[in-house]
């Protein structure tokens, strides 16, 4: 598990971002693919001291150093502090292997005005309205580590007739930006996004390639 941490608290009323200008600086940082909860920690101990926990989910393996990095520049209105969650991704496209967990940890200042906190990831958002407190988000869906070989059967598609559901996976619960690609199918721009799976798909319907690229 991926973790990092803020070694300097969030200044009242201002959020200053050394975490963003270190992603400028790196062209491989970026949101993870979803955030799966957010908490808050209050500790009372020597004065009142909030911590944001936040835990997500990227696409594969190899990702490194997440931390969550404030969107909210001085005292919103509406009391809610905006963070993103990212992660230095991999260098190159990875197999779908299955998903990994990362996890990152935000202080803030004693006596800070927020009321609510909401961190943002590439695929959505995950809200905590009352602090402290917990929230969970919505589950995964298909990590597509099981998908080559199988038959892919595209939206508004029933199964074909002598294929069991373990042998085919359904395009519906795919992530929501998966790249399809037929055999008789262009590729268009060759850009590359590591929160993007990939699939290849035969002549026959059957994927061939899974990846994050």
């Amino acid at each position: 598990m991926a973790q990092a941490t803020r070694p300097e608290p969030a200044a009242q009323g201002q959020q200053s971002a050394p975490a963003a200008s270190s992603a400028d600086e790196d062209d491989n940082r970026a949101p993870v693919m979803r955030v799966t909860s957010v908490e808050v920690i209050r500790s009372t101990h020597g004065g009142t001291l909030d911590i944001i926990r936040a835990r997500g989910l990227v696409s594969s393996k190899g990702w490194e150093e997440a931390e969550l990095v404030p969107l909210t520049r001085g005292v919103p209105e509406d009391g809610m502090l905006e963070l993103v969650l990212v992660a230095k991704a991999p260098a190159q496209a990875m197999e779908a292997t299955g998903y990994e967990v990362v996890e990152a940890i935000f202080p803030l200042e004693p006596n800070h005005p927020f009321k609510a906190v909401n961190v943002h990831s590439a695929q959505e958002a995950l809200a905590l309205k009352q602090l402290p407190g917990f929230v969970d988000g919505r589950p995964a869906g298909e990590d597509c580590r099981q998908c080559v070989g199988k038959s892919l059967v595209l939206k508004g598609q029933s199964v074909p007739a002598g294929k069991k559901s373990t042998e085919v996976v359904m395009e519906e619960h795919l992530p929501p930006n998966t790249h399809i690609i037929k055999s008789g199918d262009g590729v268009g721009k060759p850009d590359s996004d590591p929160n993007r799976l990939t699939i290849i798909v035969n002549g026959e319907g059957k994927i061939t390639t899974a990846v994050w690229d």
